[in-house]
């Protein structure tokens, strides 16, 4: 004798001839949630500086290496000074000659004015005479102007820090030319932090319609944590600083700046990471997302009707605990979802089966 089992296909139009087991469902309902929103970041050094010579010469020296920290004024690079030494002292020896010859020139002024009080010499040679030592003090300011460019010249010569930091690459050797088109090093002035990142238009405006500008946005941003490539968190605590008035086209963002304190230099210029911020949503529908079925660049859930399963297109945003989002539309209060195994129900399935005290009841 042959024995065979007969299996009903489970649908609101066939009622089931076994029992099945229901989908778990949920009944939405409004909430409050606090969830970390991550952004991804660049990281610089707040005093960053180029170190570029302002004269051309060879490089004689270099005084320290790449990654080396160092202070402000500490002596970077030393560039040939001896024609910048001989420009000096050229400079120094005209400002003499000028100063013996503004000399001169007031001895003769004051004798001609001496004469001239005495009827001695005209008003002609007086005139001469002044037109002569004003020329020579001109003479004199312009010989002076002349020294303190080539001691300028000559200090230039001596590169210098102009912040506290760290070194970085330096492509140059001792020898080569350079000229103020010559990138020699990049300090990193590193105490502070710069992270750069972006934030959706929309949460931006969410902020703004909270606050009231993107001044009180900027203060009421929520305290930052950095998040590093490996997953760990940064020791220090950051500030939003800064919010660029302007949205990008391409992504729909602006771009945000937040300082991070650096005080044992352990964060580095041009590193990634991401800044982590929680920010308060209330009154907001949130489901798992394992209700939440994906097909391209759109979000279904399930809704339960009649015990059974309707899709419903949703707008979604992920809270960055990877357990839960937030639904914005196509959804309400009140209504419910399956919760798990969404990716296993099609459109029209039942997903509710009532136990036999329920049907009974019916």
């Amino acid at each position: 004798m042959a024995i065979g089992a007969t299996f009903a296909i489970s649908s609101c139009a066939h009622a089931p001839q076994e029992q099945h087991t229901s989908f778990e469902t949920l009944t939405l309902s409004m909430q409050n949630i606090e969830v970390p929103v991550n952004f991804s970041a660049s990281i610089e050094g707040k005093n960053d500086v180029s170190i570029i010579p302002q004269i051309s010469g060879q490089l004689t020296k270099v005084c320290v290496d790449p990654g080396q920290k160092v202070r402000k004024g500490d002596v970077l690079f030393k560039i040939d000074d001896r024609r910048a030494l001989q420009a000096l002292n050229a400079a120094q020896a005209d400002l003499m000659a000028a100063e013996a010859q503004c000399n001169s020139a007031k001895l003769e002024y004051e004798s001609n004015k001496n004469l001239f009080e005495k009827k001695i010499v005209s008003s002609y040679m007086l005139d001469t005479s002044l037109n002569d030592y004003n020329r020579a003090t001109a003479a004199v300011a312009q010989a002076r102007a002349a020294v303190e460019s080539a001691r300028l010249d000559l200090s230039f010569c001596t590169i210098t820090s102009p912040v506290n930091g760290m070194v970085g690459n330096i492509p140059n050797n001792p020898g080569d030319m350079v000229s103020d088109l010559s990138l020699l090093t990049i300090i990193s002035g590193n105490t502070v932090m710069d992270a750069s990142f972006s934030i959706p238009e929309n949460l931006l405006k969410e902020i703004i319609d909270e606050t009231g500008s993107i001044d009180n946005a900027v203060a009421m941003f929520p305290e930052a944590s950095l998040i590093m490539k490996d997953g760990t968190e940064y020791a220090h605590k950051g500030k939003v600083v800064n919010i660029s008035g302007v949205v990008d086209k391409a992504t729909g963002s602006v771009t945000c700046d937040a300082h991070f304190p650096n005080p044992d230099g352990s964060l580095f210029s041009g590193i990634q990471g991401n800044v982590r911020m929680y920010f308060s949503f209330d009154d907001v529908i949130i489901v798992p997302l394992t209700s939440v079925v994906r097909v391209q660049d759109k979000a279904y859930v399930y809704r339960v009707k009649d015990n059974c399963a309707e899709s419903v297109i949703v707008n979604m945003t992920e809270v960055g605990n990877g357990k839960d989002a937030i639904i914005e539309g196509g959804v309400a209060a009140g209504d419910v979802i399956v919760a798990k195994g969404a990716t296993n129900v099609y459109e029209g399935q039942q997903v509710i089966f009532p136990t036999e005290d329920k049907e009974k009841r019916k």
